[in-house]
């Protein structure tokens, strides 16, 4: 009784620790053009209550729905009631299941190391980073976990609820992103794999399809099937969706080696673990985890079964890591946040080399040292996540910050709301955004309260301009012309800088800002 208060203790104490590294300061990063577009199209199921899965764009619709449950919550009704946190607390929550689903595998993975994969999960730099950013891979993950927590309970008491549980996962999989079909068949890899080395070294590796029970089986599919459906097709109401799910592996299949912005080298995510740094910004390392991860593959390899934990289990997980990792680093088509799928994988398997390491030790001075070690470990990936978090949360120097918005839209934001309210016409006066290929995201966001706004690829000719422009420097010298040259003698207004100095959208992408003298003028004596 008293080391089951213990385990409970200390569980509570890592969901504590989760908690306070991912809550707080939500709003504080900028909002990536990725994070911003989802939060714009679940505008439009909040306030239509209307959400049209689109094969070519936004991945699956879980993100959106769940989102719901916060935004209810708050009372919010319209896209403008709503901030980042109601948005990023959605992958928060599922950040935290991680953590919590590992109660149910406590008697497979052995209470050490459900404790050290506890830990690992809660302070990992890349699962606190994307815990707090608005897009799908924390729900992937999650799901993910919770279709091998259900399917491997299943495995074990064959009960029908484990397979309904299995089956819901795996809907939620499918519902969530379209990578999970890399994961279907990572998992279908590894139990085949398993069960044939089980079968050259027993004989029996194959034993396991006569004790499958057809009619669970098929609850499962169904079950997967349907919560699927349900989201694709809107709950019923846009059936062309579910067929649009599948449709849309071919989109995403090209764009895996086609898409030249996203190729990167094999040892992508690796270096991302194991040693990353650019200029002057700091070193960047989970190779602890990976470390641990070795010693956990190791320890299966020299041992056929491992004290109050089940050795199938391990086996399984570690195949199937082994497995993601392969795929992942093969694929050209490459973002940090995809390594999530194969990094959970390792964090489990370092929980086990954990705890292998520290019972290895018989010496009380010996034992004492690896946890020191460890402890110095853990110490460092906290202190990493904090540094991720909260100075370099949008800075290139941090790994997990790719193609990020820089932190000047909010002096973008703040100018154009100062300006406006100088206008005649205030929020309601027209602005326009000329960013060829759409580059203006994430201003839709940032706007979301202005409602008139045009959002526009080139110069329009056919239009008068707007009191207020944003430009893409490329568009400037046909700007120019379209605001002195066309309009006749008399109806020419003169237009002024709208920033103090030069002003980026993300690294390398500047925003030009232009305003019309008179409402300039009266901002400037707004502000005296």
């Amino acid at each position: 009784m008293e080391k089951q208060n213990k385990y409970s203790y200390l569980l509570l104490a890592i969901i504590i620790i989760a908690m306070a590294l991912r809550l707080p300061q939500l709003t504080q990063r900028p909002m990536h053009t990725d994070e911003a577009v989802h939060a714009i199209k679940f505008g439009e199921l909040l306030e239509q209550g209307k959400y049209k899965y689109d094969s070519n764009e936004y991945h699956g619709p879980t993100l959106n729905y769940f989102t719901l449950i916060p935004a209810w919550i708050s009372s919010s009704q319209t896209l403008t009631e709503i901030n980042e946190t109601t948005l990023r607390i959605v992958p928060v929550f599922f950040g935290l299941m991680l953590i919590i689903l590992l109660l149910l595998l406590k008697d497979e993975m052995g209470k050490s190391a459900t404790i050290f994969a506890a830990l690992l999960t809660a302070i990992s730099p890349a699962f606190v980073f994307y815990s707090r950013y608005y897009i799908q891979e924390m729900l992937l993950v999650c799901f993910t976990f919770g279709a091998i927590v259900a399917g491997f309970r299943y495995s074990k008491n064959k009960n029908i609820k484990w397979a309904l549980l299995t089956g819901l996962f795996v809907g939620l999989m499918h519902a969530t992103k379209e990578t999970c079909i890399i994961t279907f068949g990572a998992m279908s890899l590894a139990i085949l794999l398993i069960n044939f080395v089980g079968r050259k070294k027993t004989g029996a590796g194959f034993n396991f399809i006569k004790s499958i029970n057809i009619w669970h089986i098929l609850t499962m599919g169904a079950a997967a099937f349907l919560i699927s459906a349900l989201f694709y097709s809107s709950f019923l109401t846009n059936f062309p969706g579910i067929l649009d799910s599948f449709k849309t592996y071919t989109t995403y299949l090209y764009r895996a080696g086609h898409n030249d912005l996203h190729i990167h080298p094999w040892y992508y995510y690796l270096q991302i673990l194991i040693f990353y740094k650019i200029s002057s910004g700091p070193i960047w390392s989970e190779i602890l985890i990976v470390i641990l991860a070795i010693f956990g593959i190791v320890t299966l390899l020299t041992k056929r079964e491992i004290h109050n934990a089940n050795i199938q289990f391990y086996r399984f997980i570690a195949s199937y890591t082994i497995i993601m990792t392969l795929i992942y680093s093969i694929i050209p088509y490459k973002t940090p946040w995809s390594m999530l799928s194969f990094l959970h994988g390792m964090i489990l398997m370092a929980g086990l080399g954990a705890a292998t390491i520290t019972k290895l030790q018989t010496k009380s001075i010996n034992r004492a040292f690896i946890i020191l070690l460890l402890t110095l470990g853990t110490f460092q990936l906290s202190w990493q996540s904090y540094l991720a978090n909260r100075k370099y949360d949008a800075d290139p120097s941090n790994p997990y910050v790719y193609a990020h918005t820089s932190k000047d839209i909010f002096k973008i934001t703040q100018r154009i709301k100062e300006v406006a309210q100088a206008a005649p016409d205030k929020k309601n006066t027209y602005i326009e955004v000329i960013c060829p290929a759409d580059d203006y995201w994430p201003l839709p966001w940032y706007l979301r309260s202005f409602p008139h706004i045009g959002w526009c690829k080139k110069v329009n000719f056919e239009i008068p301009p707007a009191p207020i422009i944003i430009a893409s420097p490329v568009v400037e010298t046909e700007l120019i012309y379209k605001l002195y040259e066309i309009p006749p003698p008399g109806q020419k207004n003169l237009y002024l800088p709208l920033f103090d100095s030069y002003t980026e959208l993300r690294p390398q992408v500047e925003l030009r800002g232009y305003v019309v003298k008179e409402i300039w003028d009266q901002y400037q004596q707004n502000n005296n």
